[in-house]
């Protein structure tokens, strides 16, 4: 039996879990506005006639930073993704990682079905700009770097879809300390 004071006291009340179900109900809401704007996004272009556009290419990375805030990274050649190129669509944007050592600074980048000649990097102080160009895939990344680094004395690798370009660190120049007398 349900004793009638309980009753009394919460009517009139909120229940401890309405607002929590409230904002839940929003999310959802916002969730499936966002959701149907998005395959009324995806309809529109897949309705262009063969050899318009496409493929679509589109991902995200997710990591947290030495700062301890998430990073998030978009790559591949959805329109809306700003790739500096007057032929957006038809180039892909890679998937890359910046990874930071004490000596030098490791970039991976994913660059499936092409062959290693025609990769084209460009390294100064301070970015990395990979480049593909062929006829069946086009791939383009600007990178900023972390700090700057001596382009001089970069290497590179592609093995198995796989680009991976290490760049020393430049040293920080040091000024020499003098000892100043206080009077």
């Amino acid at each position: 039996m349900i004793n009638c004071e309980v009753i009394n006291m919460f009517r009139g009340r909120q229940w401890p879990f309405d607002e929590f179900f409230r904002d839940m109900d929003e999310e959802f809401r916002y969730m499936e506005e966002n959701m149907a704007r998005m395959l009324d996004e995806a309809r529109k272009m897949s309705s262009k006639k063969p050899g318009e556009g496409g493929p679509y290419v589109y991902g995200f990375s997710m990591r947290v930073g030495p700062d301890g805030k998430p990073h998030i990274e978009e790559f591949g050649n959805v329109p809306g993704i700003e790739v500096p190129t007057s032929d957006s669509s038809e180039r892909r944007e890679p998937l890359t990682d910046i990874i930071e050592g004490n000596k030098d600074i490791t970039v991976i980048a994913e660059l499936p079905g092409i062959a290693r000649e025609d990769i084209k990097l460009d390294v100064n102080e301070e970015s990395l700009s990979i480049k593909v160009d062929t006829a069946d895939r086009k791939y383009y990344k600007d990178l900023s770097l972390p700090c700057k680094v001596k382009p001089d004395a970069t290497k590179a690798r592609y093995k198995n879809g796989v680009l991976e370009v290490k760049v020393k660190r430049a040293k920080e120049k040091r000024e020499k300390g003098v000892s100043v007398k206080v009077e």
